[in-house]
This record gives structure tokens, C-alpha cells and sequence, in this order.
């Protein structure tokens, strides 16, 4: 027996289609909920939808299965029949986190879950404790970003399917990982989305870059909210995943006295109380505003961290300043941005912005810096590039590695790009795998305006085949040359990190900054560690303070004569004070 429902509040009849059966669904609640009790029904039997007189089968907005894609008939799933093996696990601390983004399609050749657990051990013993897994839920076509997913209630089927995604997630967790899962809630894919069809998911009271935002305060939204509130409760209790990152949260549009923020975040600390774990909610926010992670007791929505793009945007352009068409990075490029950045989170806390035109943010305060994470890389600012190129494909090395010095030396939580820990030469282009031909036409041709004025006919096309390929992590380059230098640089700052007290402390009075536009140089003091970064191109002299010891260089070549250390262009050195045992933490 299994109970069939679906909220249709648009519909004037509703069918359930099984198998080769039409069945009438039962009349409607008063909230728009139709349902049917089917007998003799099992795990794997088909089903699907019709509204009206639309002899169309529709899938089930909530379907956990479409095993033939978006357009397809719907499959029952059975979550109880998959056997874990993680019942002591509680997750790793999130004020000690290292993430990893990791796109599952291009992160191991096979571009599956399978295929990704076979890298877990090297994931561990590089140091890594959050596993941030870019969106898995259905989309149209075999490979994509993931951000189009229109059945989110289904896990891709070409990575793995359901029982995929569990083994991954059990075998992360077996290696000490957690996992935390992109999920997307403003918007749907441009293909394959038929929930508006069932009932209003979107308003054209409101606007988003996609177009009709989702409706979260509109009649109806009290359904909508709790479709995507149910779904992120299904990804942590049934997927077992530790975490959820929200996509764009400055597209929700909601005017409801409980923001839909808060009521997630409220939903899913209940979920963690009832089954004992401490779940991650992050959020990607360009509002610039702390009450998305100020907890709900101060009038805040009460996630935990958020990404930081000032402080990427500060970086990037210091250490790659010849960008066409600077656009956002028009507001960067200075010393004193990055230092703005790693003293108070953000740059843009309420003055104006050339970009945006306006006043943007406000300040943060009295807010830990575990509320903020911090990268050089990421797959937007990788990825939205024409070309893909990594920051060590624009600036070198010796910028890659200074850059990924300060993300892990700074207070805030760090997160690597998958692959940037060894100087990955492949690059992570935008693709998809559009089934209809006139939205592959409309992607095809819109990228390529939109790089043509710098790069004309050298853009990829996002939906060949190649341009996916090429994204694909070459891991048979790990111990060569460069890659492996950059490997063990990377790897001894994450020893570093994780097991040296100061550098773990989220207190931003604790950190102490000072820079200098005209030499290029910055110093941040984390008590008994202080980080010399010379983001310049000539030699930098430093005072030693007394008893100060190298920890780790980026380079060699650096001078240590008359109490004072010369670092030389585009180097960070990180020097301990006499009460921290720097034995085996040394990296020549």
C-alpha cells in the first residue's frame, strides 16, 4: 500500500497514472491536496501525473527517483532499504572546518559518486574536514553545474541515483568527512520545470535574474515554503548529508514577518536535536548584511557562515589585475580592501559602490569570523570565466600559492576548489546538456556574446561534449613538478591550521592587520603566529620580533640577517613565536 499525494490547488480533476492504470485521485483538501491509496505497490513501479484533460504525464514535484530523465515518469523509492554503516557518526566541528567544493561530474574521471569515493582517502589525508558537494538534484540532460535542477527531490541519475549519493556520503563519513549539499530554492531550470503547472511555486509579483521568483510570500507560499523546507529536512535525515549551502539567498523575496531563512534554519535545528547531530547551514548572500548568520536571538536568521565575495574580490585583483571588462571588480584593488576585508569581513559595510552605484552593506559586529568563508577560488569565479582558466592559469605559481597561503592562514573558515590544492591544469568551463534543441541554440550563442568583444570564436561552446571533458580533473599530474610543489605547500599550511590553537580562533580582536599599498605588503598577527605576505614584485624586508621562528615559505630564497627577513616578490612566510613547537611543522 502507498499513499500517493500532491499539492495541485490550479487543478479542477486529477489522475494518477501506474504503470498502465488511470486512476481518479480523491477530491482535494481545502489547501489544495489531492490523494489516492494504491494496494499492492513496490519499490521501482512507475507512476506519473495528469491535470485536467492534459493527457500529458507529469512527474511528481516530489518525486525521489526519475530514472529517464526530468520529462519521465516518476519511480518510488523506498529510503529505508539502503543500509548505513555511520551510526556513531556526529560530524566534524564547524568552527574547525577546511571545505573542499567539489563538482561530482568532473572531480574523478568515471564523474560519479562511485568515483569520487575512490579520492576520499587523499581528501583526508590533505587535511580537509567538509566536503561542500556542488547541486546533485535532477536536471535536464546527463551533465551540467547542477544549478538548473527543476525534480530537487530526485538526485541525479547519471552520478549514481539515490543509493549513490547514500554510498558516497556513508563512505565520507567512514574517512571522517562531512557533507555538505548545494541546494537551489530560488529558482528552477529553464527545462523541464511542470510545478507551476500543479500550483503557484512561482509569482510574477516578483523578479529574479531566471525570471518569475519562487513564491515565498504570495498566496500559496505557505505549500511552496514547505516544499523546499521538506526538502532540505529529506536531504539531512535521509541522505544523511551534515550541511546544506544555499544558493543566491538574496533572490528569496520574501516580505513575510518569519523570513524563509529563518523558518529553514528553525526547522533544521529541530531536526538536529531529534536526531543528535549538529547540522551546517551556509549561505551565498552578495547582501552584504550579517543578519543572514546572526543567530535568531539577535534578530538574525540564524545560519552559520556565509561566503565571502569581498574578500575574493579583494584578492583576485591584486594578485591578477589585467581583467577585460572588470565589472564588479571595478569596486577592488587596493591594499587596503584586502586588509578591510580580513579585518571586518566586509569591504562594502554601508559605503558607496561605484558598481552598484548605491550604498551597499552594513558593518559586521560581534559576530565570530567562523560566520565567514573565505576562498580565491570558487566554480563562479572559475567558471564564469570565458575561458575557465584557474587563478594559477592568470598569475603563476607563486600568486596561487601566496593566495592560498592567506585564505588558510586568516581567521576565517577556508574553502579550496577541487584541484586547486595541486595547481590543476585543467580548467572548469561552463558546460550543460540541454535536450531541447532551441535552449541549446539560446545557451550556445549567449555565451558566446557575451565573451565576444575579448575572446570572439575561442569560447566554448558550453554544450559540446569536449567542453565538459576538459573540465575533468587530471589526477595522473598530482606528483609532478609543479603540481606536487604545490601540493605540499598546500597540505603543510592545512597541518598548520589544524593543529595550532591561535589559528583556529574566530575572534576578529584577535587580529591584528597592517598594509601597505606602496610596497604590496600585508601582515596579519594571529597572537603567536604572524603571516609576511610581499604581493609585490620587489624584495620586502620585515622585522623579526624576538625569538620568532620560519615556519613555512612559499619559496626559497628567503634572507634572515640582523633580526629582519626578506621575502621576495609574491611570498608568504608564516613565523611562530617561541611558546608554539614548531617541530615538524618546518617546509623547505
Amino acid at each position: 500500500m502507498h499513499k500517493f499525494g500532491v499539492w495541485a490547488p490550479r487543478a479542477q480533476k486529477m489522475s494518477l497514472k501506474f504503470g498502465d492504470r488511470v486512476l481518479p485521485m480523491n477530491a482535494p483538501n481545502k489547501r489544495g491536496w489531492w490523494m489516492l491509496e494504491v494496494a499492492d505497490t513496490t519499490c521501482g513501479d512507475d507512476y506519473a501525473f495528469l491535470i485536467d484533460d492534459d493527457s500529458t504525464p507529469y512527474p511528481d514535484p516530489r518525486s525521489t527517483r526519475q530514472p529517464n530523465g526530468v520529462h519521465g515518469m516518476s519511480r518510488l523509492y523506498d529510503h529505508a532499504e539502503f543500509e548505513w554503516h555511520d551510526q556513531l557518526w556526529r560530524g566534524s566541528p564547524k568552527t574547525g572546518a577546511v571545505l573542499y567544493e567539489m563538482h561530482i561530474g568532473t572531480f574523478s574521471k568515471e564523474g560519479t559518486f562511485d568515483g569520487a569515493i575512490t579520492h576520499l582517502d587523499y581528501l583526508a589525508d590533505l587535511g580537509i574536514t567538509h566536503i561542500e558537494l556542488m547541486p546533485i538534484a535532477e536536471f535536464a540532460g546527463a551533465r551540467g553545474w547542477g544549478y538548473d535542477g527543476v525534480a530537487i527531490f530526485a538526485t541525479h541519475e547519471p552520478y549514481g541515483g539515490p543509493n549513490g549519493l547514500k554510498r558516497f556520503v556513508d563512505a565520507c563519513h567512514a574517512k571522517g568527512l562531512s557533507v555538505i549539499l548545494d541546494v537551489v530554492y530560488n529558482h528552477f531550470g529553464p527545462v523541464g520545470n511542470y510545478t507551476n503547472k500543479f500550483g503557484p511555486y512561482l509569482t510574477d509579483k516578483h523578479k529574479t535574474p531566471w525570471g518569475d521568483a519562487v513564491n515565498l510570500d504570495e498566496g500559496g507560499s505557505d505549500e511552496v515554503r514547505r516544499f523546499f523546507c521538506d526538502n532540505a529536512l529529506m536531504w539531512l535525515r535521509d541522505y544523511h548529508c551534515d550541511g546544506l549551502r544555499f544558493d543566491a539567498v538574496h533572490e528569496f523575496i520574501d516580505r513575510s514577518a518569519v523570513h524563509f531563512m529563518e523558518q529553514l534554519s528553525v526547522e533544521v535545528e529541530r531536526l538536529g536535536a531529534t536526531l543528535g547531530r549538529e547540522f551546517y547551514l551556509i549561505a551565498e548572500s552578495d547582501l552584504n548584511d550579517p543578519t543572514v548568520v546572526r543567530p535568531r536571538e539577535a534578530q538574525g536568521y540564524g545560519l552559520d557562515s556565509q561566503w565571502s565575495d569581498d574578500f575574493h574580490h579583494s584578492l583576485f585583483t591584486l594578485v591578477y589585475t589585467k581583467e577585460p571588462g572588470r565589472g564588479y571588480y571595478d569596486d577592488f584593488g587596493s591594499m587596503a580592501d584586502l586588509h578591510k576585508a580580513l579585518k571586518h569581513a566586509y569591504v562594502y559595510d554601508g559605503k558607496y559602490s561605484g558598481y552598484r552605484k548605491r550604498k551597499h552593506g552594513r558593518p559586521v559586529e560581534a559576530l565570530s569570523a567562523h560566520h565567514f568563508i573565505h576562498f580565491d577560488q570558487n566554480h563562479d569565479q572559475v567558471g564564469n570565466r570565458a575561458l575557465g582558466e584557474r587563478l594559477e592559469h592568470l598569475s603563476g605559481l607563486d600568486a596561487a600559492k601566496v593566495a592560498i597561503g592567506i585564505v588558510l592562514m586568516a581567521p576565517y573558515i577556508p574553502m579550496l576548489f577541487m584541484g586547486e590544492e595541486w595547481a590543476t591544469s585543467s580548467p572548469f568551463l561552463y558546460f550543460a546538456d540541454h535536450d531541447d534543441e532551441e535552449m541549446r541554440r539560446l545557451v550556445s550563442e549567449g555565451r558566446k556574446r557575451d565573451f565576444a568583444l575579448f575572446f570572439g570564436d575561442e569560447v566554448p561552446n558550453p554544450e559540446d561534449i569536449e567542453t565538459f571533458e576538459k573540465s575533468k580533473l587530471n589526477w595522473d599530474e598530482i606528483g609532478e613538478g609543479k603540481h606536487a610543489e604545490m601540493l605540499a605547500w598546500t597540505k603543510a599550511l592545512i597541518k598548520l591550521r589544524r593543529c595550532t590553537v591561535c589559528l583556529n580562533d574566530g575572534n576578529m580582536h584577535h587580529l591584528m592587520v597592517s598594509s601597505d599599498d606602496k610596497r604590496m605588503t600585508l601582515v596579519m598577527q594571529r597572537e603567536e603566529a604572524r603571516v609576511l605576505v610581499n604581493l609585490g614584485t620587489d624584495p620586502q624586508r620585515f622585522d623579526l620580533l624576538d625569538g620568532e621562528a620560519l615556519c613555512l615559505i612559499s619559496c626559497l630564497g628567503i634572507d634572515i640577517a640582523d633580526n629582519a627577513i626578506e621575502l621576495p616578490g609574491m611570498t608568504l612566510a608564516v613565523l611562530l613565536s617561541p611558546s608554539v613547537n614548531v617541530e615538524d611543522r618546518e617546509v623547505r
